[in-house]
C-alpha cells in the first residue's frame, strides 16, 4: 500500500473514532436535559461512542492487518460467477 494512502487511511481512522465519541457525548446530554436525568445518558453515550467506535476502528483495520489478503472477497473465487 502507497505510503500516502496508508496516512490517509491512518487520518480517517482517528477522525472515525473522535466522531462516534463525540456523537454519544452530545446524544447522551441531550437527552439528560431532555429528560432531566444529568448523568445517566451522559454516561451511557459515552460507553456507546466508545463501544462503537472500537469496533468499528477493528473492523476498518483488519485489511491492514492482513495485507496479503484482498479487501474485496467477492471477487476472490477467480473469476467464476
Amino acid at each position: 500500500m502507497e505510503r500516502r494512502l496508508l496516512a490517509l487511511r491512518l487520518t480517517g481512522l482517528g477522525w472515525y473514532v473522535a466522531s462516534c465519541i463525540v456523537i454519544g457525548v452530545v446524544g447522551g446530554v441531550a437527552l439528560d436535559q431532555w429528560l432531566a436525568l444529568k448523568p445517566l445518558f451522559t454516561l451511557l453515550g459515552i460507553l456507546l461512542g466508545i463501544t462503537s467506535a472500537f469496533y468499528g476502528l477493528f473492523k476498518m483495520i483488519q485489511p491492514l492487518l492482513r495485507p496479503g489478503e484482498p479487501e474485496d472477497k467477492s471477487n476472490s473465487d477467480g473469476g467464476n460467477p
